[in-house]
């Protein structure tokens, strides 16, 4: 020990661990965390593609020999039909994307770049209503659906969330703030107005927030499940996630069918994911979100 050094530092540097050994543990620590994050899924995608007789008979863990795909033809043959589940569900969450980036984008850009009374004031008012839990509006959003007559209707399903989302506006907000003013102004004394400005110069320097925005989206209303069983009954406008609780709680016997279609429901997810993941990371750290 040197002079300079003090006992505290002296214990501190005995303490630390090699640089080797605390990566070889850091690793492993990650290793674990992926292992116990990626169970579930290997779990769903190895049942569905076994036949009931040998998930019955074998460990689950155990890889299906046979691959069959005798689930996959039930599933969307005969009495099932789950096409119609996920079209409805593609449909829904098309016609939510669309309207939550349209109106969002607008809302966002009169929070962040036009001056009226109030702005400031609206927009914590706005933004306030994120602590609200979903439940507690489901009650008055029903009442309102059933006296309007769009009970079991696709605009149901769709409507409560088509004109964007105080999440929404935040995340979009923040970024528009970040554009200069100057650019603004400089646009407007070439003549252009607000309307142009915004989707000619402010969206398209936003592509990767607004690309984050639509995967959130997507993923969000994919998986929605509360809201649908509640505004609809029958066939006809069931989505993606009712469609699987019901194929569970009918076949909960048959767990190689069920594991099928949580496959099917998970599989467009798992791809827009492998394909934008670039765009999430990047768009994350350009705006500052943790």
């Amino acid at each position: 020990m040197t002079s300079a050094e003090t006992p505290v530092a002296v214990r501190r540097r005995r303490a630390s661990l090699p640089r080797p050994v605390a990566d070889a543990l850091t690793y492993l620590v990650l290793t674990a965390g992926a292992l116990l994050t990626l169970a579930p899924f290997a779990l769903s995608f190895m049942t569905a593609f076994k036949s009931p007789q040998q998930f019955a008979s074998e460990p689950a863990l155990n890889l299906p020999n046979p691959v069959t795909t005798e689930n996959f033809t039930t599933l969307f043959g005969g009495d099932y039909g789950f096409l119609s589940p996920i079209a409805v569900t593609a449909q829904m969450v098309a016609v939510i994307l669309c309207g939550q980036l349209i109106f969002s984008i607008m809302a966002a850009y009169a929070f962040a770049k036009l001056r009226f009374a109030e702005r400031d004031a609206l927009f914590w008012l706005y933004l306030a209503t994120l602590m609200i839990p979903q439940v507690v509006i489901v009650i008055p959003l029903y009442t309102m659906m059933v006296q309007t007559g769009l009970r079991n209707t696709f605009w149901a399903l769709v409507l409560p969330f088509l004109f964007g989302s105080p999440y929404a506006v935040f995340l979009l907000r923040e970024h528009f703030r970040g554009i200069p003013d100057d650019l603004i102004d400089a646009a407007r004394i070439d003549g252009a107005g607000d309307w142009r400005i915004l989707w000619q110069i402010v969206a398209p320097m936003s592509r990767g927030i607004i690309a984050t925005l639509a995967i959130i989206t997507v993923v969000s209303h994919w998986n929605n499940f509360m809201w649908p069983l509640i505004i609809t009954t029958g066939r006809d406008w069931q989505v993606l996630t009712v469609a699987t609780a019901n194929l569970q709680s009918q076949y909960n016997s048959n767990w190689t069918l069920v594991m099928a279609a949580t496959t099917v429901a998970m599989a467009p997810l798992l791809v827009i994911f492998a394909v934008f993941q670039r765009t999430i990371v990047s768009s994350i750290s350009l705006t500052g979100f943790k």
